[in-house]
């Protein structure tokens, strides 16, 4: 295949993914297969000539969608999205024939620079205070663990990197129960241990209690142990539960712990001034991360970092062999070194195009409405007899249930062999319920009325 194949089949892509896109409504949300299916349907070995690319593309016709969970589906109301915009995906076809490496300024200065202008856009659209700059990850689960790392290597005085963990004080951070798993794989992964994440008591709205998170610290200070830093929640991912973000970090200031929050999922609501009061006080946060790949239409993979000073974690994840110099430039930006990988892709394009092609004012409008319908057909299910609303909506996210667990699970399971919506399920004070999360780019009233019509015929018909 050379580049005239490319010109070719690239329209043929384009032409097809039209279509897809248009017929996404008539096809199951989740793939209806057993474990195996796919891979039945492949060769056992790799081919030793070339195919042409007619048989590359009919298979892929023949055997990928039909094994696909649609994530782009309008009736896609499981975990968070990944939402890919028409704009986002343009973006991204152009990043792609670039196939830039951006690991320093000077292998593509405008991966660099492009990047540097987003983050602050984007810090202006989430109403954050100016001094905050940022970078550009594949996931929040990375941007957590810099950020511990960075927790880490300031307990230390920066010599773990160096010297390890061993014969030091035992490192303690502090988080919610709401917080992500991310946080849990985080200070496995930065050697600080599970047994050392302190899973704060929460209130009955479900936030981090600021007294005793003050009480854990105190309590570790007294015992000779080290706190290292604290993970605060901004729209958790079970429930859509907020800590009280000013208040506990007032206690964690007052102990001179640094503070990350993550808001990977309801982040991107900021950009409505109303939805602001969520995460008041994120101001004084030291790290804080939200994905516009999850609400804001950005194609995964996409999570901003924004940091109140790079500094520290610069110092912790930061490498320059005389192979990565900048000949003259000792002081350029190479995001490199603020992120885990060294290789970096031009993600900022597909920021760049999505907030120019939809503007503010077009995303805020997509996210007041799912917001809006949420709390719409919530109302709606609670009508049905039988179904407990068993957590409000938070922004665009809530639960329910059925009186009996087993019920419950059953429910989920009709629902999504169903094929017509997706959903999934959580844990909530020990009990099984099905989440529901409205967010998806292309969805309308109509798409997210249908949770609504599908459990209650679903229901009546146990």
């Amino acid at each position: 295949m050379n580049h005239d194949d490319l010109n070719l089949w690239s329209k043929r892509a384009a032409d097809w993914a039209q279509e897809y896109h248009a017929t996404l409504r008539d096809r199951p949300v989740r793939a209806p297969l057993s474990v195996g299916a796919i891979a039945r349907q492949l060769p056992m070995s790799p081919p030793e000539a070339a195919e042409p690319v007619e048989a590359i593309f009919a298979d892929f016709e023949a055997i990928v969608p039909g094994g696909m969970t649609h994530w782009q589906h309008p009736r896609f109301f499981a975990y968070f999205p990944a939402n890919a915009s028409p704009a986002s995906m343009l973006a991204e076809q152009l990043a792609n024939a670039m196939a830039a490496q951006g690991m320093i300024w000077q292998t593509s200065p405008a991966v660099t620079e492009i990047e540097q202008v987003m983050i602050d856009w984007l810090r202006q659209s989430l109403g954050l205070t100016e001094g905050f700059v940022g970078t550009i990850h594949d996931s929040a689960t990375t941007a957590t663990l810099s950020a511990v790392l960075t927790m880490r290597e300031q307990a230390s005085a920066f010599e773990s990197n160096i010297k390890g963990l061993s014969g030091q004080a035992q490192l303690r951070i502090y988080a919610s129960a709401q917080t992500h798993s991310s946080v849990d794989k985080a200070v496995r992964v930065a050697g600080i241990g599970q047994d050392n994440l302190v899973k704060i008591t929460t209130d009955a709205a479900f936030s981090m209690r600021p007294e005793a998170l003050e009480a854990s610290i105190c309590a570790d200070l007294a015992a000779g142990l080290r706190p290292a830093g604290v993970i605060l929640c901004a729209g958790g991912t079970s429930i859509g539960a907020f800590d009280k973000i000013a208040a506990c970090i007032a206690v964690a200031k007052a102990h001179g712990l640094p503070v990350h929050v993550d808001a990977a999922w309801a982040g991107s609501a900021m950009i409505c001034h109303e939805f602001r009061d969520l995460w008041a006080g994120v101001e004084g946060a030291d790290s804080i991360v939200f994905n516009p790949h999850k609400w804001l239409g950005v194609q995964f993979d996409c999570a901003i970092q924004f940091l109140r000073d790079p500094a520290p974690q610069v110092k912790t994840l930061g490498l320059r062999p005389s192979y990565l110099e900048t000949a003259g430039r000792e002081e350029i930006v190479n995001f490199n070194e603020w992120t885990v990988p060294l290789g970096r892709r031009f993600r900022a394009l597909k920021l760049w195009f999505t907030l120019r092609a939809y503007g503010l004012e077009g995303l805020r409008a997509r996210i007041r409405n799912h917001v809006a319908w949420s709390a719409e057909v919530c109302e709606a299910l609670s009508m049905i007899p039988g179904v407990k609303i068993t957590t409000q909506p938070i922004l665009s996210l809530f639960t329910f249930a059925l009186a009996d667990e087993a019920a419950s699970e059953a429910l989920l399971t009709r629902i999504n062999d169903d094929g017509r919506i997706y959903l999934t399920q959580t844990r909530h004070e020990g009990a099984f319920v099905i989440r529901v999360q409205v967010g998806q780019f292309d969805c309308t009233r109509e798409d997210v009325m249908m949770i609504a019509q599908v459990v209650a015929e679903l229901v009546a018909a146990r």
